[in-house]
């Protein structure tokens, strides 16, 4: 797995952990102070999320760290 095949799965389980919780990209990123683009972006694999922005999102979604950067 490659740099940007991680970014796109850490992606997925946000977006994934996200819609179970029942929230949309614009809820989730008002509840970790984002904009919604950043979202946009964070979700898609676009961005390299540092641990502060990965537990700013774990804590908005009320989930372990772990769950977020869990990978198959």
């Amino acid at each position: 797995m490659n740099e940007q095949q991680l970014f796109i799965k850490i992606g997925d389980k946000i977006k994934e952990l996200r819609e179970l919780k029942n929230l949309s990209q614009q809820d989730l990123a008002a509840l970790c102070n984002f904009e919604k683009s950043n979202m946009s972006r964070i979700e898609a694999g676009r961005s390299n999320l540092t641990i502060k922005t990965l537990f700013k999102i774990s804590n908005a979604l009320k989930v372990p760290l772990k769950d977020l950067v869990s990978i198959d």
